[in-house]
């Protein structure tokens, strides 16, 4: 069996319903949700607000408990804490304004007690993949939207992850600036052969980056469909003037247009 064809993560039957608190009703947000994620593989899932992409990262991250199933990180059951091995980057920007960029990025490694030869090594190395070797000695409010994110991921790389999940982690930026931290992620993909799965509601985004997007339903979020794109490895933003792209997006809002319009309906507004 090549490794690819491997299961890296899982989510098995997996629910999550936030209790009942003084007047509000319980919220049934996910599931039931079964999910293999393939060893290297980019996994991408989509759907309408509120449909509870966050909530199955968090509960695939050890961040949330779910209320019914099974979740498996490298064929080991996840309880209730980031195993070894994961790395999580969020939409906000999570770097501490009073650090420099050195030191934000090495931050985790001090909390673990890693060498400091080993520290300085790595800091280096994942500042120059980054392209933020000039700005090591700079602090987060010197620096551009896209930049602080490049920290976070830098952070987050240093840690060496074997499953990289993204929660929405350009949704603050513009649209070239996504496209461009899109390529980003791509390199860092390839060079560390990590797995990785990206929340996204942006459907070109998902679309150029992903081996396959799981397209979620209104909450409870269910997967309705999983997309095969059929990239080369060897990606970038080029892909987006392609006929296939098209189609895939095409694919994508097909699913979506009417799980989006009844999340409008949840919210309180009209469904046409």
């Amino acid at each position: 069996m090549n490794l690819s064809d491997q299961v890296h993560a899982r989510l098995a039957g997996v629910t999550r319903i936030f209790p009942a608190m003084g007047s509000q009703q319980p919220v049934h947000a996910l599931g039931p949700v079964d999910l293999d994620l393939r060893h290297g593989e980019f996994f991408a899932v989509v759907g309408p607000s509120g449909c509870g992409k966050s909530t199955l990262l968090e509960v695939l991250a050890g961040l949330q408990l779910p209320t019914a199933g099974a979740v498996e990180f490298e064929g080991r059951p996840v309880h209730g804490e980031v195993p070894e091995g994961v790395g999580v980057v969020f939409q906000e920007d999570a770097s501490f304004p009073w650090l420099t960029v050195w030191d934000n990025t090495a931050f985790g490694l001090h909390r673990n007690g890693t060498d400091e030869s080993e520290i300085k090594k790595r800091v280096d190395d994942a500042l120059a993949f980054m392209g933020l070797r000039d700005f090591a000695r700079a602090y987060p409010a010197q620096l551009s939207g896209g930049m602080r994110q490049r920290v976070c991921i830098a952070r987050t790389l240093v840690l060496q992850p074997r499953l990289i999940l993204l929660d929405e982690p350009f949704g603050a930026l513009d649209a070239q600036t996504r496209l461009l931290m899109g390529d980003e992620v791509l390199r860092l993909w390839r060079s560390t052969g990590s797995t990785v799965l990206l929340i996204t509601h942006a459907l070109d985004e998902a679309a150029m980056l992903s081996d396959r997007i799981g397209a979620m339903s209104a909450r409870p979020g269910r997967f309705m469909d999983i997309v095969e794109t059929g990239w080369p490895r060897e990606r970038d933003s080029k892909i987006v003037s392609e006929a296939r792209f098209g189609e895939i997006t095409g694919r994508l809002w097909d699913n979506l247009r009417g799980e989006s319009l009844k999340s409008l309906g949840h919210a309180g507004m009209s469904v046409p």
